[in-house]
């Protein structure tokens, strides 16, 4: 019995060694600068009054719309050339100033107009990705998979020490997909994102970038990103859409 248990212990020791070695272990941060393309809300979707706190649209909102700072963090390893599995950490959290043009009613509270309001808006994602590499060449990568992501996000409409915040934390499944091509040795360009439709909402993040090779193993790049989506539910309507400016540095390990 302890031969067997030796053995595979030490088979498990050799997958892993093995396993190390044909890895490729990859980190990314990027920076980003971001604006409200428009951010529709509605609480509840049946009883509420619908907003939207983008001064451009001006539907029952003054809000400004002022450009803001996020960032991601991204990790994970390549296996076998065409295996990847890698996990991301992107916050987002945003707040307007301005104030309503008619009397508003959000959750379970009612808004006068023409008073100073504050809107905060967090729509933080983790996400777990599985993507299969089905073109791989020395001058284009091609690839689709699987994500799943946490939705951890709230809405809170803030004016004269009255709040009221609605929560919504949920789990959605979304299709990847990652096209690279390289026209140089040092420069190529890079689509890649997360999205899905459904009767209920959409969700799409999808950038597009430019990338140097800054050493053999490390990249920078310089892009757009955008993301937009939201639902249309009887406890919530909100549509939202955020522009990114990103840069971006990916080191590979």
């Amino acid at each position: 019995m302890k031969f067997i248990f030796r053995l595979s212990a030490f088979s498990s020791l050799l997958f892993f060694i093995s396993f190390c070695a044909s890895a490729q272990f990859m980190a990314d941060v990027e920076f980003d600068i971001i604006k409200t393309g428009y951010n529709k809300i509605q609480v509840s979707g049946t009883e509420g009054t619908r907003f939207n706190v983008n001064v451009v649209d001006g539907e029952n909102g003054n809000f400004d719309n002022k450009a803001s700072f996020a960032y991601r963090l991204r990790a994970g390893y390549r296996f076998n050339n065409r295996h990847n599995v890698f996990g991301l950490f992107a916050p987002l959290k945003i707040s307007y100033n301005g104030n309503f043009d008619k009397p508003t009613r959000f959750y379970e509270e009612n808004f006068l107009p023409l008073v100073d309001t504050k809107v905060n808006y967090q729509f933080n994602s983790y996400r777990l990705t599985y993507r299969y590499d089905f073109v791989v060449t020395d001058k284009v990568r091609l690839g689709a998979g699987l994500t799943g992501k946490i939705r951890d996000a709230y809405i809170e409409v803030e004016q004269n020490g009255l709040s009221s915040k609605k929560t919504d934390l949920g789990i959605v499944p979304l299709i990847n997909i990652y096209a690279s091509v390289n026209a140089t040795d040092k420069i190529g360009f890079l689509l890649e994102g997360d999205g899905l439709a459904s009767p209920q909402g959409r969700a799409f993040d999808f950038e597009l970038a430019a990338f140097y090779r800054i050493a053999e193993d490390t990249n920078l790049r310089f892009g757009y990103r955008i993301l937009e989506g939201g639902s249309d539910i009887d406890e919530v309507y909100n549509f939202t859409l955020v522009n990114y400016g990103l840069m971006g540095f990916s080191y590979n390990f």
